[in-house]
């Protein structure tokens, strides 16, 4: 338990992956959990209990929030299980702490093993409603958000449901274009895959998924994975795969985008975002898309995947989107991902306000990196510090007015970095504080005197700004240096650790018990890893990055809201406090009263800017779209709202950050960046 890992993005638990069967076989045999699972369940509960950063009690309370968890990783839309089920499995509610404790399994496989049966029978009424012709001209609703609605109370009610389900989803594709034939089949072949997918799950499945509900309740950043997935976490796949440079994983029924590699072909599109669903996948620029709803991660990896230079077509859908909404293609050339390639970049931009021409220093920085290995050398190493050192240096001696730091889309990275780079721009002092679960402070601080860059500074954040990027822009705030601007960010404030529990529960006497050649472990039992909590950030004024993350000087007009995305939208997610300010000299650059006049320029410039008036109307229209859960079985009144829906959207797709050679003029939100950063020079 040594070593530290600042996780570079927003954590994720993966699941195991199987290939998936041709001819869809129901497998009868309840699965059963084993020894070593319950060893595992024992231990990791109390090494939890006693490691993680939040101290927490295994008790009643804990014990009914696993029970949701865990019902809601198994029927998450509630369609499956009805009241009689619900009522039966209630007995357990407050008996899992002492189950955690004793290494008991048996909810979990009590309730995943009557799933399995469940979905056999109702696998028979989709095939049998599929073998009908879809009534389009329908006059009923159905409600897309079933986690909120109660449980069905018989299964005559959950067939009630299912026929809406499946009209929906047929009437998603017909507004498409697809025909009613092709509907039908998609949708036989999407089943199919789902009961192939039940039907594969293991123990080891239900049982990642049981302590994933476990650790779900205690902190969103914390989780199990077993042995196959924790090796699968730990190989860097990025530096030889061929492909699009994603992370993904199941959730629910959908193939969901976890991270995002900068750098690689899926970044540079810049029309993806953590957190979308990939609905489905098309081969080069002609091929028809292939339905992947209901596929495992690795078989939607093995279409996804392909040789450099051949072009793959994602149709992707954010996670928060209102259900009506449509998915965007996104257009992908495969090339090998190279986290070198993943760098600042520097360039410089004229604007144009007021008849006087601007001359603007761009910086963008797509995650924070370092070269430990070179550093311990004393090699001349990359970082990003080192590159944006010298982007400013040109920068000056070009005679640029002002510089922009782009960090949207930056989840982190290196802490060395953060630290030093807020050094470039301010004397030497601290730049964050790090706590840990005992309660012991430590400060991180920039030891360099000097200062690269002195003159006018803005950073540009949005939602998907964490960690790192935090400290940064958290960093420039409290010593007045510079103006942030855009959204608030994501706020995680957390540190994690991976630990590998087969150095704790493999005794030294099985692991010396090798043969010639071997490590000993490849015939053995493996325990699998856990990632804990163990840290939090802090601001050098005190203030806690976690849930708030920093809040910009000048917030731009945005479809999202903290408590929907972002670390607060998680509701286990560690909460915001305050610890002791550190001492250090306030800059006064960016005073109270410039910012007000600085927020008074943009109120004024913003009302008069008919794009900006347009995108405020069109986020109005998505907020309330999105908070709609009852819809139409109707396709003409479906036709209608579409027709509409896509008049609506103009303005919002160019908040996404874009770069066509050195034109931006379709970022909108880097475009105001720019006019905001024009009023700080001359008001400063």
């Amino acid at each position: 338990m040594k070593k530290l890992v600042l996780t570079l993005f927003v954590s994720f638990s993966c699941l195991t992956l199987f290939a998936q069967s041709e001819t869809p076989k129901y497998s009868y045999e309840d699965l059963e959990p084993s020894n070593t699972h319950k060893r595992v369940e024992q231990f990791a509960t109390q090494f939890l209990s006693n490691y993680h950063y939040q101290k927490f009690q295994v008790d009643d309370s804990l014990s009914s929030h696993v029970f949701d968890n865990f019902l809601s990783d198994v029927d998450r839309s509630h369609s499956y299980f009805t009241k009689n089920d619900i009522e039966e499995f209630e007995q357990y509610r407050y008996s899992l702490d002492d189950a955690l404790l004793t290494g008991d399994l048996e909810l979990p496989f009590l309730v995943y093993n009557r799933f399995r049966k469940i979905y056999r029978d109702r696998f028979a009424f989709i095939e049998e409603y599929l073998s009908k012709p879809f009534n389009f001209e329908s006059d009923e609703t159905y409600n897309a958000n079933r986690r909120e609605l109660d449980w069905a109370a018989s299964q005559e009610e959950l067939n009630e449901e299912w026929s809406k389900i499946l009209l929906g989803q047929a009437l998603s594709m017909k507004l498409s274009g697809s025909s009613d034939s092709s509907i039908a089949k998609t949708l036989q072949k999407r089943y199919e895959r789902y009961e192939s997918r039940v039907a594969k799950w293991r123990a080891e499945d239900v049982f990642q998924t049981y302590m994933n509900a476990f650790t779900e309740a205690i902190d969103p950043h914390t989780s199990y994975m077993i042995p196959s997935t924790a090796a699968q976490f730990n190989i860097d796949m990025s530096q030889s795969l061929e492909g699009i440079g994603a992370q993904l994983r199941n959730e629910g029924d959908y193939v969901m985008i976890v991270d995002i590699i900068p750098g690689g072909p899926l970044f540079k599109t810049q029309l993806a975002n953590k957190d979308d669903y990939i609905l489905g996948v098309a081969q080069g620029d002609d091929g028809e898309f292939q339905d992947i709803i209901g596929w495992l991660t690795d078989d939607a990896v093995k279409l996804i995947r392909g040789k450099k230079g051949t072009v793959v077509r994602l149709l992707l859908k954010a996670k928060e989107a209102p259900a009506s909404s449509e998915p965007r293609e996104v257009r992908i050339v495969r090339e090998k991902i190279k986290l070198e390639e993943a760098v600042a970049e520097g360039e410089v931009m004229e604007i144009e306000e007021d008849g006087k021409t601007y001359k603007i220093g761009l910086i963008d920085i797509p995650m924070f990196y370092r070269d430990f290995d070179g550093a311990r050398r004393g090699a001349d190493f990359q970082s990003t510090t080192k590159d944006v050192k010298r982007f400013l240096e040109d920068f000056q001696n070009e005679g640029i007015d002002g510089v922009i730091v782009d960090l949207r889309n930056n989840g982190g990275g290196s802490l060395t970095e953060a630290i030093d780079l807020t050094g470039l721009f301010i004397s030497e002092g601290p730049v964050v504080q790090r706590k840990t679960g005992r309660g012991r402070i430590d400060v991180e601080n920039d030891r360099d005197p000097s200062v690269t860059y002195d003159g006018p500074l803005l950073i540009l954040q949005n939602r998907y700004s964490a960690s790192a990027s935090e400290i940064f822009a958290g960093a420039i705030q409290d010593y007045n240096r510079g103006l942030i601007v855009g959204e608030q960010s994501f706020g995680k404030g957390t540190v994690q650790q991976l630990v590998n529990l087969d150095q704790f529960l493999l005794s030294p006497k099985v692991a010396s018990n090798k043969r010639p050649g071997t490590t000993g472990l490849e015939e053995r039992e493996r325990y699998g890893q856990l990632k804990l909590t163990t840290e939090k950030f802090y601001r050098i004024t005190g203030n806690s990055t976690q849930r708030k993350g920093v809040i910009p000087d000048i917030a731009f007009p945005s479809p999202w809201v903290s408590s929907e995305s972002g670390e607060s939208s998680r509701p286990t997610a560690l909460p915001y406090d305050e610890i002791r300010s550190s001492d250090f000299e306030d800059q006064k650059v960016v005073t109270d009263r410039l910012r007000e006049k600085l927020r008074s320029s943009f109120d004024k410039r913003i009302e008069g800017s008919e794009e900006m008036m347009t995108l405020k109307k069109e986020i109005e229209i998505y907020k309330e779209q999105k908070d709609q859960d009852e819809f139409s079985l109707n396709y003409e009144e479906r036709l209608r709202e579409k027709e509409e829906d896509e008049g609506n959207r103009t303005a919002i797709k160019k908040l996404r950050k874009t770069k066509t050679g050195d034109d931006h003029s379709d970022d909108l939100y880097l475009n105001e960046a720019g006019k905001v950063l024009t009023d700080l020079i001359r008001m400063s």
